[in-house]
């Protein structure tokens, strides 16, 4: 279904005279963003999660509190609004399949089922033409003999239901691979082969209902056990060729699946030297995110259109313009870790310094590992900006970069 363009403010789908409203499947913090984007361009918004204190909820206009295959729940979702998108990936596809043959939908349902499995994901990036690391299917026992010796040292990951590092398992031998997939119950995996890496980026690209596409500039990333912990945004953070190359290929597989929405690409950047570098061309692809991302936090703050702007623009079929970044930003991931001694975290400290920006979430618990917020630090020069978040690190007791 193509996408009409739903101005904030209009008559909604019954003529009744209500604002336009845009819904969004998933209560998390992701959600929370988009929500308060759209609510700040005059959308009254409508969130579907089953957590009676989810982020989202929490500020949306409506909350419908159900499972996301429950009839009623999608039902009144319909009823309430004009076009849909989802906040994560594990939305089930089948929910979306039903309310993409009512409403507008972005992501579809489609995409959406490719980025949920690892299996799929690796097979549409080989068909997009995109580098990825050298990998096995693992699905049955068959299949886990006949691995190939030059594929490890690996990773196993589970084909589904893997993020933040979770579902993952670093295997150096067949042994070693044996006992993992047995640890992981014997699902669909997918082995990966460990490349020599010197860093780790993103890109996020936007894809509207008339194949217009736009993008932010490549971030880099540090993931501290599985977790983003540091983004660092900014030109000239990484070398112009591979930025654009990375570009290139987040812009095609958009293209290729017919996307339409904030699509997050994460890139695997290869050491120097590497015999893999030269094979594979210093870049490829680690996986995709058919929504807005961690490491594009920093928009929010660092630019004149955030990815949650985009995402609003998006599935509403309003104009998509390059987004223009005007301070160098760094973003620092805010986890429960911060709160498991019982201490409030000396937020006065933090922002009595130049450029920070308080990102919380609204979560009630807190626990190791888990996304509590965020700051951005922004500046005139990266180099600013990097020194500020230092000392903002230093105050919070979060580890230096």
């Amino acid at each position: 279904m193509s996408g009409p363009i739903l101005l904030p403010g209009a008559t909604g789908l019954n003529g009744s005279g209500q604002q336009t409203t845009l819904g969004v499947m998933g209560g998390g913090q992701l959600g929370r963003m988009f929500v308060q984007a759209a609510q700040a361009m005059g959308y009254f918004t409508v969130v579907l999660d089953p957590d009676v204190i989810s982020p989202a909820g929490l500020v949306s206009h409506y909350h419908i509190k159900s499972d996301y295959l429950d009839e009623q729940g999608l039902t009144q979702l319909l009823q309430r609004c004009a076009a849909v998108t989802t906040e994560f990936e594990n939305v089930p596809s089948g929910a979306l399949v039903t309310l993409g043959a009512a409403r507008p939908t972005a992501p579809s349902a489609d995409a959406v089922a490719i980025a949920q499995d690892r299996i799929k994901e690796k097979a549409h990036l080989a068909r997009s033409g995109v580098p990825v690391a050298p990998y096995a299917v693992i699905e049955t026992a068959a299949q886990l003999v006949a691995v190939a010796d030059d594929l490890l040292p690996g990773i196993l990951k589970t084909a589904r239901l893997g993020y933040d590092g979770k579902g993952q398992v670093h295997v150096r031998s067949h042994a070693d691979l044996a006992a993992a997939w047995d640890a992981l119950k014997n699902v669909p995996c997918v082995l990966e082969h460990m490349l020599p890496l010197a860093a780790e980026c993103s890109v996020i690209v936007a894809r509207g209902w008339d194949g217009a596409c736009v993008n932010f500039a490549p971030q880099l990333n540090l993931h501290r056990e599985g977790i983003l912990a540091v983004t660092e945004a900014y030109e000239g953070n990484m070398p112009t060729a591979l930025a654009e190359k990375a570009v290139a290929a987040a812009s095609t597989i958009a293209e290729e699946l017919n996307y339409v929405g904030v699509l997050c690409v994460e890139f695997f950047v290869l050491a120097e030297g590497s015999l893999e570098r030269a094979r594979l061309g210093a870049l490829v692809v680690n996986e995709m995110a058919p929504r807005p991302h961690n490491s594009g936090h920093y928009t929010l703050d660092a630019c004149d259109v955030s990815q949650f702007d985009l995402q609003v623009r998006t599935l509403a079929g309003l104009p998509l313009t390059q987004p223009r970044q005007h301070s160098a930003a760094v973003m620092l991931n805010l986890l429960g870790d911060l709160w498991l001694d019982g201490a409030t975290p000396r937020w006065d400290k933090v922002l009595a310094l130049p450029g920070v920006h308080l990102h919380l979430y609204g979560k009630l618990k807190a626990s190791k590992g888990r996304k509590m917020g965020h700051l951005t630090i922004t500046a005139a020069t990266p180099e600013q900006a990097r020194a500020t978040a230092l000392a903002a690190a230093q105050v919070l007791g979060i580890a230096p970069f």
